[in-house]
């Protein structure tokens, strides 16, 4: 799979899980208290999905390693907020943190991928 179909797939997603978290899991999130963190999750996801689709559209950027840490931070971050908003199980908010520092990692490897 290509870095844009990627890219485009982890958008799709996030739209997905804004809208099911907003109508089809309301009742449970409400009832989890935990409706802050699905949004949390939704926004991070989102953010990184357009950040992707820019370093696979422009190809001027190199971007492989940063391109990598910021999709796995994506599956980290967000993958464990969502587990935790809906299963309140403890064992996911640890993971979270490895997750934002993946996103602080991509964006700092960024740089360095294109020093001129």
């Amino acid at each position: 799979m290509n870095k844009l179909t990627l890219a485009c797939l982890f958008a799709a997603s996030g739209i997905g899980f804004g809208a099911f978290g907003a109508h089809g899991l309301e009742d449970k999130l409400v009832a989890n208290d935990s409706v802050s963190t699905w949004d949390t999750a939704v926004l991070y996801h989102l953010i990184h999905a357009v950040a992707l689709f820019v370093l696979a559209a422009v190809d001027s950027l190199k971007s492989k390693w940063s391109y990598t840490l910021m999709s796995i931070g994506i599956l980290l971050f967000s993958g464990s907020l969502y587990a935790l908003a809906l299963t309140k199980i403890g064992i996911f908010g640890p993971i979270t943190p490895l997750g934002g520092l993946a996103f602080i990692a991509g964006w700092i490897t960024l740089i360095f991928e294109n020093k001129r």
